[in-house]
């Protein structure tokens, strides 16, 4: 589960930010939107609001980067450049390094990780695990005035001196010590890696939604039933899904959901052709007879809930921490409402957490989520983005935050101009 995440010197994000998922002790809606976890309790969602280019979908970028870079930054070629973009409207920015830190809790352990880099390298680097209470240092990694790594391993970080120097040795100035430690059979930093790279995830608008999670639902009838359930909920009109898998693709309409898997090969078919994969939506016609649309035909909104749906129903079951900028496009302010409900107890049993941006005000209701739950991003006059809680600007009990958002009251609203003539 996310503790916190935190980012400086990346993008339109100049000075260090952070967002939390820590619980204040508020005791509204505690029992359905705090997961009480014993190092301590737990939001099981934060909403992100701020006007358009105010810095948000560069928070969810900074998530996914450190995301990108632990899993890949091992594959890089030496001298490849890191993908980083530091702030660039301030000279002194563009020579500092991007930072990025991350706590969480995984297999009951909460862990500290975190690292700076240029494009050019990295600059430091550091996890630290608070099994029992205090924090451990299990890895640190640094430059010194030379440009040459440094390392500290921590007394509780396993494996000989010998393996500690190939794991060091082995690790390129543009890779993360992390990732290639764990190529290198690391077993103890397995847990942090699986966290990082696969019970985070993170949906940006730079990237489509992954629609297999859904697909795989619809494989089996116990799959069908958990989706069919869900978009009954939302009202979409649809009486039933059927997955069509072909071996060859037909002429689908434009925007149709659709998948291509290759197949793999077999001593019966050593080279199978892709399999092609489709939905189609059974609707009730006014005589009480079922027709089948190709999914293309169904609304865009319905297309995104689909994409959505099996994503999110998975995290629920897996207990993961999911991230999506601009949860509201193309659906309407009811379905996106049920959708963040669905990360409330009775519905999340296993502590899963959903972070997400919007620009839906109707979403900032107290009885939809607490008030530490909501976070607004806005920009300076220098370029500058900055994120602040709700909580900082101390809303009176009984206040609208909606009709206060809108006012202006916690910033992060477009302040707009007239044309001119």
């Amino acid at each position: 589960m996310l503790i916190e995440f935190s980012v400086a010197n990346f993008r339109s994000i100049a000075d260090r930010q952070t967002l939390s998922l820590a619980a204040s002790t508020r005791k509204e809606l505690r029992a359905t939107h705090v997961i009480e976890e014993p190092q301590l309790p737990l939001l099981s969602a934060a909403a992100i609001f701020g006007p358009n280019a105010s810095g948000k979908s560069n928070l969810f970028r900074a998530i996914a980067m450190l995301q990108s870079l632990i899993q890949w930054s091992v594959g890089f070629q030496p001298g490849q450049p890191l993908p980083l973009t530091p702030f660039r409207l301030a000279a002194e920015s563009a020579k500092q390094p991007s930072e990025f830190e991350i706590h969480f809790i995984a297999d009951g352990v909460r862990y500290q990780y975190g690292f700076s880099a240029t494009q050019r390298r990295v600059v430091t680097e550091w996890l630290h695990a608070y099994p029992k209470g205090p924090a451990r240092l299990l890895f640190g990694r640094s430059i010194d005035s030379e440009s040459r790594p440094t390392w500290k391993m921590g007394p509780s970080f396993e494996g000989s001196a010998q393996q500690h120097r190939l794991w060091q040795e082995s690790t390129r100035d543009n890779a993360l010590f992390l990732s290639t430690a764990v190529q290198l059979n690391n077993a103890q930093l397995l847990p942090v890696f699986h966290w990082l790279t696969q019970t985070l995830v993170v949906l940006t608008q730079d990237l489509a939604l992954n629609p297999v999670p859904s697909f795989e639902l619809l494989r089996d009838q116990a799959g069908t039933a958990r989706l069919m359930s869900l978009l009954k909920a939302a009202d979409v009109g649809i009486e039933r899904l059927e997955l069509k898998e072909e071996d060859s693709a037909p002429p689908w309409p434009a925007g149709g959901v659709r998948l291509v898997v290759q197949r793999p090969p077999t001593p019966e078919d050593p080279s199978p052709k892709p399999q092609s994969m489709r939905v189609l939506a059974w609707h009730t016609q006014s005589d009480g007879e079922s027709i089948a649309f190709d999914f293309g035909d169904e609304s865009n909104g319905t297309r995104k809930l689909f994409e959505h749906a099996g994503g999110l129903l998975r995290a629920l079951d897996t207990g993961a921490t999911v991230c999506i900028d601009g949860i509201d496009t193309s659906l309407h302010p009811y379905i996106t409402r049920f959708l963040v409900q669905q990360f409330q107890r009775p519905h999340n049993r296993q502590g899963a957490q959903l972070i997400f941006s919007t620009h839906d005000a109707t979403l900032l209701d107290p009885e939809l989520l607490r008030r530490d739950q909501f976070w607004f991003v806005e920009k300076d006059s220098r370029g500058r983005s900055s994120l602040t809680p709700l909580l900082e600007y101390s809303p009176r009990t009984g206040e609208s935050l909606e009709r206060g958002y809108l006012k202006g009251r916690y910033g992060a609203v477009p302040i707009i101009g007239a044309l001119e003539p």
